[in-house]
């Protein structure tokens, strides 16, 4: 054992990459800030531990045996191992440093989001970022599994199974509110008005799969009597709108989608009277937060 924690110290190694790098005891020696006799010293300790001479001497030319550049390999990957680690930690340990995984909900719009990232990213630009789109599913898989370290996608949650793990595992942290906007072709209606779900009954409707988080909202605030004539199902909130536009149907988006885009949308924008608030969310494990840098970025935000 005691070989080995000598093979393995890292001071050893680095005074013996050292002297290669220099081959002269002399110079070497002095760059390390230490005596010739004890740089002398460590490589015999070395060269003691595994038995075989690292270095040969030709005339007052140090060259290379082929134990040590054996050693030389060996060392340049235990060293690099060794910085490896500790720089994990201090990235573990240090706010303004590492690496953040996230998880987007693939029919959320989160601009403000990203209008956040960029000058989160001008104050700390060693905190990098991973931005990937899923679906609801495959997002709360990623978070039980630890694939990635934080969600954002809306809240409350309609299944019974994430709220029961959002209560008992996660934590979040509301970015912002958000509602639901129809974009209707109605023309007995007023833009920004507030009217009641009976009032379109009798449309027909593009909307999202039936596994987006608008449309089971949508047949909530609907009732169980009632179900949306619905002939398309689109998963792009852009298509879906392009598809209402091009024919007399009526869709549904988020306020925060619609105030993105407004501009480019001709159907007319109105409430339902039934509507509940829900919010754009991190989510995220609990424990997550004990990363300093995680918890720097919800502070920042």
């Amino acid at each position: 054992m005691p070989k080995t924690d000598t093979i393995l110290s890292a001071q050893s190694l680095r005074y013996f990459l050292q002297l290669i790098d220099t081959m002269n005891y002399t110079q070497a020696a002095q760059i390390l800030g230490i005596t010739q006799p004890a740089l002398t010293q460590q490589v015999k300790k070395l060269e003691h531990a595994i038995g075989a001479p690292l270095f040969g001497q030709m005339g007052k030319k140090l060259y290379l045996t082929e134990a040590g550049k054996e050693m030389e390999s060996a060392a340049v990957e235990l060293l690099s191992t060794i910085n490896g680690v500790v720089s994990d930690i201090q990235e573990y340990t240090q706010a303004d440093k590492g690496h953040i995984s996230i998880g987007i909900l693939d029919s959320l719009h989160a601009g403000i989001f990203y209008e956040f990232l960029r000058i989160f990213n001008k104050k700390y630009p060693e905190v990098t970022f991973s931005i990937d789109y899923y679906d609801r599913k495959e997002l709360w898989r990623r978070l039980d599994t630890n694939l990635i370290d934080m969600a954002i996608m809306y809240l409350p949650d309609t299944t019974k199974k994430e709220e029961t793990n959002l209560r008992h595992q996660y934590s979040h942290a509301d970015i912002c509110a958000d509602r639901l906007v129809v974009l209707t072709h109605k023309s007995t209606v007023e833009a920004g008005e507030t009217y009641p779900v009976s009032r379109f009954l009798n449309r027909k409707w593009v909307t999202y799969p039936d596994d987006f988080y608008l449309t089971p909202l949508m047949h909530e605030y609907l009732g169980k009597k009632n179900k949306l004539n619905t002939p398309v199902k689109i998963a792009s909130t852009k298509e879906m709108i392009k598809m209402a536009e091009d024919t007399d149907y009526d869709t549904f988006v988020t306020q925060s989608y619609y105030d993105a885009h407004r501009d480019e949308i001709s159907l007319t924008p109105v409430y339902l009277s039934e509507e509940h608030d829900f919010h754009i969310s991190y989510v995220y494990r609990k424990g997550k937060l004990e990363i300093p840098r995680m918890e720097n970025m919800l502070k920042e935000w």
